[in-house]
């Protein structure tokens, strides 16, 4: 009897936990492996769950990540295809992790670092047009605070729109591209600063005070406006015990 020969495998099968996760991170691996050929096409999206022994949705998943990090790309009928020069390593933060209390400060302090030079920039470039857009993003916090939400979406807006008065296209993609964990980070800060009313005070002081120093043109006093925000948004997660 002649024993069947094995094709090695690529694939590990892997535990139902973090499937996403752990699927992207193994296709990432084998793209910057040089395990596909650059530039060429992924398996199937069955191939794919039958190697890895999960469902598609969850395949689908994976592929939809490591599509925003810019290493594939769907092309509608032909398949999905590695992204030339993939194999350079992208930024990544795990959003499970963003949302921990430790992480939050951490990316506070990374906010603090990026946005104080946005509250800086914003003051010396804007127009008449951005400081009405920022003053309209921060009528809807106070529109989301009134109506009992947790403002999230909008303090992140109103953020935004702070880049957008710079004028430079790059803080807007850096911004674009940690959006999604600056609003896990907001989630954490936010909540924490509903459950009292002077927390809620304090960030609706200092939101204005960054919006006056750029509508001032004063470029220093934004910046300092802008990290006064973020040290104090971390003195009060300290505060309430988040650290």
């Amino acid at each position: 009897m002649t024993s069947q020969a094995t094709t090695p495998r690529l694939f590990e099968k892997i535990p139902p936990r973090a499937l996403s996760d752990t699927v992207a991170q193994q296709l990432q691996k084998l793209i910057e492996s040089g395990s596909f050929a650059a530039s060429g096409k992924l398996p199937s999206e069955a191939v794919l769950a039958q190697e890895f022994g999960v469902s598609r949705t969850v395949i689908r998943e994976a592929v939809s990540r490591l599509k925003n990090e810019g290493m594939v790309e769907p092309r509608q009928g032909s398949g999905v295809f590695i992204v030339e020069r993939a194999g350079i390593r992208p930024l990544r933060i795990d959003y499970a992790q963003a949302v921990e209390p430790g992480a939050v400060v951490q990316i506070l302090a990374l906010r603090r670092a990026i946005e104080a030079e946005v509250a800086s920039e914003a003051a010396m470039h804007r127009t008449d047009a951005h400081l009405q857009a920022i003053d309209a993003a921060l009528g809807r916090i106070d529109d989301a605070v009134r109506e009992g939400r947790d403002g999230v979406a909008e303090d992140v807006a109103f953020h935004r729109e702070i880049a957008t008065a710079t004028g430079n296209p790059y803080f807007l993609k850096t911004l674009a591209f940690l959006n999604q964990y600056l609003e896990a980070g907001t989630v954490v800060t936010r909540r924490n600063e509903a459950l009292r009313a002077d927390f809620s005070r304090q960030v609706r002081d200092e939101h204005a005070a960054i919006a006056d120093a750029i509508r001032a043109g004063d470029a220093t006093a934004a910046r300092n406006a802008a990290q006064t925000h973020l040290i104090n948004a971390a003195r009060r997660l300290a505060e309430a015990g988040i650290r």
